[in-house]
Parts: C-alpha cells; structure tokens; sequence
C-alpha cells in the first residue's frame, strides 16, 4: 500500500531549508568578522619585517659598493648606483643588485630614501621605508624603518 506522505517526506529530506541556511550563513559571517582583523594584523607585521630585512639587506649591498669604489655613494647617485655605474666611481664591479631593472621599492611600492653622508651621528648614510603611508616621522607618518 503506497501512502500520499511518502513523496512530501521524501521532497521535504531532500534539501535544507530557508533557516537553516541562514544559521549556516549567520555562523559564517561571525566566524569571517572575528578572523579577518587578526588575519589584516599579520599581512601588516608581515610587511615591516620585509621592509626592515630588506633594509638590512641594501645595507649589506651598499657596504660591498663601499669596499669596491672607497666610499658610499652620495645622496645625488642614491640608490641607482648599485644599478648603474656613476660617471666617478673607479672600482664599480656592478651592478650589485641581481635581477633589478631599477632601484627597488619597499613593501608598499615606494623608493626607500637615502642620504650620504648621514643626518645622525656614528652613521655613514641614512636608509629608510617610510612605510605604508609614505611620510617620514616629522611629517606626520609613521612606521618609518632604518638602518641601525
């Protein structure tokens, strides 16, 4: 003997209904709104310790152009002298930099600042990301990474 509710049963078991999916949804947005800040968090840390490797890093570099051509190069060469062999630096065995098209950028895409000879004392150059807002301290910015 067939019965009429075995096929509503059967339509009724086969899906979820309209409460039960916004329960799943609800717990899902509770879930996405407690994770993304300490996810957000980390990708930000994470960046201001490339930038500070990454400084460290052209440190290094620069030190190797130093023991190369005698001195630093000065604030008007910049960066670019890694690259690119200025008119008066006897000694350049460059380019320093491997697989750069051009000076390059920090975490957030902007030039890192250098100036020869230093503003600070017991410093030959000043080399610094000026982090994601890309203003130095006294302007207003923070975040600014340096060489030690």
């Amino acid at each position: 003997m067939i019965s009429l509710s075995d096929p509503l049963r059967r339509s009724r078991e086969r899906g979820f209904t309209l409460l039960e999916l916004l329960v799943v949804i609800a717990i899902l947005g509770m879930l996405v709104y407690m994770v993304a800040p300490a996810a957000l968090r980390q990708l930000g840390s994470s960046k201001q310790k490339i930038a500070a490797q990454s400084v460290e890093r052209l440190v290094g570099v620069l030190d190797i152009y130093k023991l190369d051509v005698g001195s630093y190069p000065t604030t008007d060469q910049g960066l670019q002298a890694l690259v690119a062999k200025p008119s008066d630096a006897v000694g350049w065995a460059g380019p320093y930099l491997k697989n750069a098209s051009g000076v390059p950028l920090d975490p957030w895409n902007h030039p890192y600042l250098y100036r020869s000879p230093s503003s600070r004392d017991g410093h030959d150059f000043d080399l610094c990301s000026q982090g994601a807002n890309d203003k130095n301290a006294s302007a207003g910015g923070s975040g600014q990474i340096c060489n030690q």
